[in-house]
C-alpha cells in the first residue's frame, strides 16, 4: 500500500507566506524560505508553493523565490500561480520545482493540460481545482476562487484525468481556513472516480482526526494544510505518529 502524504502549503503574496479563511482576510504567516526548510527537516513528504495573487495580478510566479526555496528542501516541491504556458512551466522546473500546478489557465484552455503532460510527463503536472457548493452540487472556481466557471466539479475532474494530469490538488473553498475538518464528501467524489492521486486541501484543524477521517473516509492520497503548521498548533512528527497509531501508512 502506498504511504499517505502530508503536504504543507505555502500561500505566498508579495514574497510573504499568508493564510486566510474562505480565500479572504489574509494574514502574515512567516517567511516562505524559512518555513520550507523547517517542513523539509520535520519530515513533510512534499511541499506546495502557491503564488496566490499572480493570476489576478496578471503576472508570473516569482522565479527567485522558487530558486531560494528549492535550495532549502530535499522533498518534492510543487509550484503554482500565474502559470499560463509551457514556457512558464519550463522556467519553474528549471528553477528547481519538481512539479507545476495549473488552475485558472487549465480551465480557460484545457488543451494546456494535454500539451504539458506530453511535454514534461504526467508526473510533473498537477491540476489544482478550487470548488464550492452551489445548488446541491460542486462548481469549479478560478482566479483564486473569485470566478465561478460554471463547470461542475465531477465533469472537470474526469476531463482533467483524460487529458493526462498526474495528480489533483482539490481545495474545498467552503472549508478553506475554517479548521473544522476537510470536506470529506467533495474529496470522496474525486477519489472514488479517478485513477490518479487526489490531494485534499481546505479545512484542516489542529486535530489529528481531521487527517484520519480524510484518509479513511475521503480516500485521499495526500492531505495538504497550512495554518496549523505555520502557527504551530499541530506539527508534522506528532501528526504522523497519530496516523501510524490509527493504522494509516505514512513515512516516518
Amino acid at each position: 500500500m502506498l504511504a499517505k502524504r502530508i503536504i504543507p502549503c505555502l500561500d505566498v503574496k508579495n514574497g510573504e507566506t499568508v493564510k486566510g479563511v474562505n480565500f479572504e482576510n489574509l494574514r502574515y504567516a512567516g517567511d516562505p524560505v524559512s518555513l520550507a526548510k523547517k517542513y523539509s527537516d520535520e519530515g513533510a513528504d512534499e511541499l506546495v508553493f502557491l503564488d496566490i495573487t499572480a493570476t489576478n495580478e496578471g503576472r508570473k510566479t516569482t522565479i527567485e523565490m522558487v530558486e531560494k526555496v528549492a535550495k532549502q528542501v530535499f522533498i518534492p516541491f510543487t509550484v503554482g500561480g500565474g502559470i499560463k504556458s509551457i514556457e512558464d512551466m519550463k522556467n519553474l522546473l528549471l528553477a528547481g520545482a519538481d512539479k507545476v500546478a495549473i488552475n485558472s489557465a487549465a480551465v480557460k484552455n484545457p488543451e494546456l493540460i494535454s500539451t504539458a503532460s506530453k511535454y514534461f510527463g504526467s508526473q510533473c503536472i498537477v491540476v489544482a481545482v478550487d470548488a464550492k457548493r452551489e445548488n446541491n452540487d460542486f462548481y469549479v472556481h478560478t482566479n483564486a476562487g473569485k470566478v465561478n466557471s460554471g463547470i461542475k466539479l465531477y465533469d472537470w475532474l474526469i476531463e482533467v484525468e483524460k487529458r493526462g494530469a498526474g495528480e489533483i490538488l482539490l481545495t474545498s473553498m467552503d472549508a478553506d481556513g475554517t479548521q473544522n475538518g476537510f470536506d470529506i464528501e467533495m474529496t470522496k467524489l474525486a477519489s472514488l472516480n479517478l485513477n490518479i492521486p487526489v490531494i485534499a486541501s481546505g479545512g484542516a484543524g489542529p486535530n489529528e482526526n481531521h487527517f484520519i477521517d480524510i484518509f479513511k473516509l475521503g480516500f485521499a492520497d495526500a492531505a495538504l494544510a497550512a495554518s496549523i503548521f505555520h502557527f504551530n498548533t499541530l506539527n508534522i512528527p506528532t501528526l504522523k505518529k497519530s496516523l501510524k497509531k490509527a493504522e494509516i501508512e505514512v513515512r516516518i
